[in-house]
């Protein structure tokens, strides 16, 4: 039996990659050359030239995004480089047509450094309506991101933060509803401090969770932990107000909700037996999970999510960047807010009705449609409000 990895193989290799540029207009004629180019292109430039934001008429620039990376935290398979991250690149531009009719061009830079990806992004801007960034590690990404966002006019966005924040928000709604509980009343340890599980942290904070615990491999983030680096004392100023010390056991003793972005079988079995009664448990290491769904409910968790599409209530990026991107390039928006991250998240989550909701049910899968019209809606209100 031929396996998804032996497919992915030979399908890249007798397609040579997965996107191809095609033309919008014909090109059969000397007259439509003239048209599609010379003389006929000047008139657009001109104009352009005379009104700037007119490239957003005249241009592909308003449907047109850069996925960019620079190979440095590739999946799960670390920093492999940015010739080695150009197939996720592309993957992650298809999955922009083929959900939300976004354009979007892989691009790999190589270089790590950040005041040169910084320079290299704001150079080439100007093509673009949008820039997603991916797979670039932490504490780097911060920063690139951070840069970025002031000096370009146009919406600058990590997936690999902001888009899992989104899905994981949008499932703990959901999740809420089954088990009946209060998002301001839940205790939530996340598992990993790196660009995913601090995103989480914080988006979960504007939606009202009050009580958060990180852990990382050194233990629960803490305040009074003066080793900490920059981002994981910033962080630990916001949770564990308790200022409680420890490991991932001692963590979720009592926990109404585990959130794992972090590493194969984490969190034991054993462990889940103390968590809250009706506890949730998402673990999304990939692919293999933090525990993976059987053995959670045989513990006493009541609600399961993975980041593998061969299991129920899959929390998968892919339900949220295409219609995020949709709907902040349809309002010419400058910049993706945390207002509209959070419109986002309830966008998703509405889409699960009150009749279908269920344990195994709290996220739709991404071929249900609408799934990007919604998000998209739901992030363009948010743009105009």
């Amino acid at each position: 039996m031929t396996t998804v990895q032996e497919k992915a193989l030979a399908i890249s290799k007798e397609k040579h990659g997965k996107l191809e540029i095609r033309s919008k207009v014909e090109i059969n004629s000397m007259a439509d050359l003239s048209v599609a180019y010379t003389p006929g292109v000047a008139a657009v430039c001109t104009a352009i030239a005379q009104n700037k934001d007119d490239v957003y008429e005249y241009t592909s620039k308003r449907n047109l995004v850069a996925v960019i990376t620079d190979g440095s935290a590739v999946l799960g398979l670390g920093n492999i480089g940015p010739e080695a991250a150009i197939p996720v690149m592309e993957g992650k531009a298809i999955l922009f047509k083929r959900f939300a009719d976004v354009d979007a061009i892989p691009l790999s830079v190589n270089t790590q450094n950040v005041d040169e990806i910084v320079s290299h992004i704001a150079a080439f801007a100007p093509s673009f309506g949008g820039i997603n960034l991916e797979d670039i590690s932490a504490p780097r990404c911060f920063e690139v991101e951070r840069r970025l966002k002031e000096i370009l006019d146009i919406p600058v966005f990590h997936d690999d933060q902001h888009g899992t924040a989104i899905v994981v928000l949008a499932a703990l709604y959901n999740a809420l509803r089954v088990v009946n509980k209060s998002i301001d009343k839940i205790n939530v340890v996340i598992n990993g401090g790196g660009a995913a599980g601090l995103s989480i942290a914080n988006m979960m904070l504007a939606a009202g969770v009050k009580n958060i615990k990180v852990v990382d491999k050194i233990g629960i983030l803490c305040e009074n932990d003066s080793s900490l680096p920059a981002h994981h004392r910033e962080m630990a100023k916001k949770t564990n107000r308790e200022k409680q010390m420890g490991t991932l056991q001692d963590a979720v003793k009592g926990a109404d909700v585990f959130v794992g972005v972090s590493a194969p079988n984490a969190l034991k079995k054993e462990w889940v037996s103390t968590m809250a009664e009706k506890s949730i448990v998402f673990a999304m290491a990939n692919p293999t999970p933090e525990i993976f769904p059987e053995d959670a409910k045989e513990a006493g968790a009541y609600i399961v999510g993975t980041g593998r599409s061969d299991y129920p209530n899959q929390i998968n990026n892919v339900l949220a960047f295409p219609g995020i991107f949709r709907g902040a390039l349809d309002a010419r928006a400058k910049d993706i807010t945390l207002e509209m991250q959070l419109a986002a998240a309830k966008g998703l989550a509405s889409i699960v009705t009150d009749e279908k909701i269920s344990p195994d049910y709290i996220l739709p899968n991404a071929f249900e449609p609408n799934v990007a019209k919604v998000v998209a809606q739901s992030v363009s209100n948010a743009v105009k409000k």
